[in-house]
């Protein structure tokens, strides 16, 4: 491949990734207020982010009342952009643009679900206790160190699917041969 066309096909994929991160963010904003937003904030993020603290920690009442965790002691909001879909939007928009087989693609999108999911859990159970604990330290981990955690544990979910879909067409190559 030349470098004009090297050079071609990566403006083609940042334009593609930067599509649709645009679409996605259009459409969940016009999920605001609906019911799609109630589940997946009020269900979803925060039911589970309940019983996984209560599971932590069963002595520690406390409960999912709409958008809110709460217990005696203090508890937090999540609103919308604090329930995962920006990062897993970042993640749906390289699978769209990645040079990689359809198989990838679905593969990262169920798993990278997952993972993102999982992620975002983990960070609101820390942000919970945190603000409980140590408000100074829930601003650091809330405004800067967790979004970058996820955002680089999402980067590395991604290049392990490019490695391992490398590995699949070369072994598939090999078989043909």
């Amino acid at each position: 491949m030349n470098p004009s066309n090297s050079r071609h096909a990566w403006w083609i994929r940042a334009g593609r990734f930067a599509a649709a991160l645009f679409v996605l963010q259009q459409v969940w904003s016009f999920a605001r207020g609906t019911w799609l937003e109630r589940a997946v904030i009020d269900h979803a993020t925060v039911g589970t982010a309940v019983a996984l603290i209560h599971r932590m920690v069963p002595s520690l009442t406390v409960a999912a009342s709409g958008s809110r965790i709460v217990a005696a002691g203090g508890g937090i909001n999540v609103l919308n952009g604090c329930e995962g879909t920006e990062v897993l939007f970042l993640l749906f928009a390289a699978l769209a643009a990645a040079p990689i087989s359809l198989r990838a693609r679905l593969l990262g999108a169920v798993l990278g679900t997952g993972w993102v999911f999982a992620l975002n859990q983990c960070r609101l159970v820390l942000l919970f206790f945190s603000y409980r604990n140590d408000r100074v330290l829930f601003d650091q981990l809330h405004g800067v160190v967790a979004p970058l955690i996820l955002v680089a544990m999402v980067l590395l979910f991604f290049q392990w699917l490019i490695r391992w879909d490398g590995r699949q067409s070369a072994a598939l190559t090999q078989g043909a041969a």
